[in-house]
């Protein structure tokens, strides 16, 4: 199966994600301090599940990775996700300023999501068609 570069970069930096997820698991159990439990939940969900799943779908539907919203909602994530993450540690770590910061980092992840979603919905769809053209099968089988 021939991924395509979208996809590949999502898969590449989902597994990033996965490596230091793991290795702040690791340094928060050996240390017993589990205050960063929640950059922890967040690198892992945000990082390599989620990215994982967009590396996935963009292989299977590969029009999710076309057109301008598709590399604005690419972009809007990889900005948001480890601005979000890097002021959440401060945060947790005492750094109440960041705050507004960690808002409008999460703001950004909300957007992209929801345009991955808007993507989800219109582009499937666009794939579908596209295979039944190729097939030859009716649309409405």
């Amino acid at each position: 199966m021939n991924i395509n570069p979208r996809s590949r970069t999502w898969f590449r930096l989902a597994a990033l994600y996965f490596a230091i997820g793991v290795v702040l698991g690791v340094v928060m159990g050996a240390s017993g301090d589990h205050s960063l439990f929640a950059v922890h939940a967040h690198i892992n969900l945000l990082g390599w599940v989620s990215m994982a799943l967009f590396g996935l779908i963009g292989t299977v539907h590969p029009a999710m990775n076309e057109g301008r919203v598709a590399t604005a909602q690419y972009w809007m994530y990889n900005l948001g996700v480890p601005v979000m993450l890097g002021a959440l540690t401060l945060r947790l770590k005492g750094f109440a300023a960041v705050e507004p910061l960690i808002g409008a980092a999460s703001i950004l992840v909300g957007c992209s999501v929801l345009l991955y979603a808007w993507l989800v919905f219109s582009r499937i769809a666009i794939t579908a068609e596209r295979l039944r053209s190729t097939t030859g099968e009716s649309s409405l089988s």
